[in-house]
């Protein structure tokens, strides 16, 4: 393991590999991706390191070589596994002698950079299989990226830089996972690639979480947001999205209750009864900002967002990490996957920040300028009724916008951009979650009655949230 360099150049990096006698392999590319490979032959002493290098760049070579897929598509995760598969099956076949004394991998990746008409969705999945003893158990770390440049070159360049790093990463910084995700963007910026997804499996990450390396890749400005299913398995927006009415609600879900249960199902039920929504068709979000898992100015702590992701997948929920604290970035963001309409589930009080154009003043044009993104043709906003301190129920009726915003906010209800979620429960709307928290960490009786049951259970089994209990060690 080395000390991690974050000035070891893209050259050096393949020059280490390449005199590493241990290391062996093949490179395997489609579309955009070939300057990996190349930067390994350019850096010298290649011969050491690399057994084979293959571009199946045409479709019906790669289908010969790869098979099919289902979908007619390329550039997703299916066809970079089959690449792996078949890539690291023929290096322990054709090459049985070298095993008790290499440790192979494979390396593929299958892009699509910008064309010339420069009217593509340029992106990637890239992926490792590698052992690090020889005749060990392989391991795989695969990411998706999103390429920025506005040049084809500049693209491909870029790629090359990541694969190089991704493999010096997998081989030299394996045991501080947090260190291999950092150095992935070594040589690059964000303004140049976006990493989206990283997933790690095999026998040295069994410690590994995806889930908190999505995370990582949030907090360290790799990618805006990061998204894992129900099962915890890190997924990858577009294909998860893709055509797909996306239905997104904000919280800091800690803990989960009956009431913010209660708005999700039926905002939900109220979002599939518009016209234009095929309800085998919706995909629901639960949204945690960066922002929401910080405590005032405290740094994130990963096992309380870990706790809040369990209990969230528990119930079904597929999340989304994101950093985007106004809600027209994340309606901007979630706009770029999916064309069909869209819904955001929102408490009253989300109006109320929504209308202070404070949080507008760093974009030109203003709250106005916002608005015609997060009130967009497609979107629209359903809010949840309140209780206030008076015991009276707060609904859109009640909403009093500041004085010189109330032409926008009557405009926007003429437009139906907005609706009151119905047929809620008043009875749960006196819940508030700050105050289950309390009596969750005081070991108060009665919250139990406030949450969902499976909520209860996992708090209690292990003590979640500052329950005064002690795990019982496994």
């Amino acid at each position: 393991m080395l000390t991690y360099d974050r000035n070891i150049g893209t050259k050096q990096k393949a020059l280490r590999i390449n005199l590493d006698r241990r290391i062996y392999g093949s490179f395997a590319e489609i579309g955009a991706g070939q300057d990996v490979a190349a930067n390994f032959f350019k850096s010298g002493g290649a011969s050491g390191t690399i057994a084979k290098t293959i571009s199946a760049y045409d479709m019906a070579f790669s289908d010969a070589i790869y098979g099919e897929e289902a979908s007619g598509r390329y550039v997703v995760e299916a066809r970079l596994m089959k690449m792996l598969n078949r890539e690291y099956k023929l290096l322990n076949v054709r090459l049985t002698e070298m095993a008790s004394e290499r440790t192979f991998f494979a390396f593929a990746d299958t892009v699509s950079a910008l064309n010339y008409q420069k009217t593509n969705d340029p992106h990637g999945w890239i992926g490792l299989r590698f052992q690090l003893e020889p005749n060990g158990q392989p391991n795989d770390v695969v990411i998706h990226v999103r390429m920025k440049d506005n040049d084809n070159v500049l693209q491909q360049q870029a790629l090359g830089i990541i694969g190089v790093n991704l493999m010096f990463g997998c081989f030299y910084y394996h045991e501080q996972p947090e260190i291999l995700l950092q150095s992935l963007m070594d040589d690059l910026s964000s303004d140049r690639i976006e990493i989206d997804m990283i997933r790690f499996s095999g026998p040295d990450f069994k410690e590994v979480d995806d889930r908190v390396m999505s995370l990582h890749l949030v907090k360290n400005g790799f990618t805006n947001a990061a998204l894992f299913g129900p099962d915890g398995n890190v997924m990858q927006p577009s294909e998860a999205f893709y055509k797909k009415h996306i239905v997104a609600v904000r919280g800091r879900f800690r803990p989960v209750t009956n009431v913010s249960l209660d708005m999700i199902k039926k905002g939900l039920k109220q979002f599939e009864s518009e016209p234009d929504v095929d309800d085998d068709k919706v995909v629901l979000l639960a949204e945690l900002t960066l922002k929401n898992l910080q405590a005032g100015n405290e740094q994130i702590n990963e096992k309380d967002f870990l706790d809040r992701v369990d209990i969230l997948c528990s119930l079904g929920q597929t999340v989304l990490i994101s950093n985007f604290h106004e809600y027209y970035r994340l309606v901007q963001y979630l706009a770029g996957f999916t064309k069909v309409r869209m819904g955001l589930i929102l408490g009253m009080p989300n109006l109320d920040y929504i209308f202070e154009e404070k949080h507008y003043t760093n974009i030109s044009g203003g709250i106005l300028a916002a608005f015609s993104t997060l009130f967009a043709p497609k979107i629209k906003l359903y809010l949840h009724p309140t209780m206030n301190e008076k015991g009276e129920i707060v609904t859109t009726k009640e909403f009093i916008p500041p004085t010189h915003l109330k032409g926008l906010f009557q405009y926007l209800q003429d437009n139906d951009k907005f609706a009151d979620i119905k047929d809620y429960n008043q009875n749960l709307l006196s819940i508030k979650t700050d105050n289950v928290l309390a009596q969750i960490q005081s070991g108060e009786e009665g919250w139990e009655e406030l949450v969902p049951p499976t909520v209860v259970k996992l708090v209690k089994e292990n003590c979640l949230f500052g329950y005064p209990c002690e795990v019982t060690p496994v």
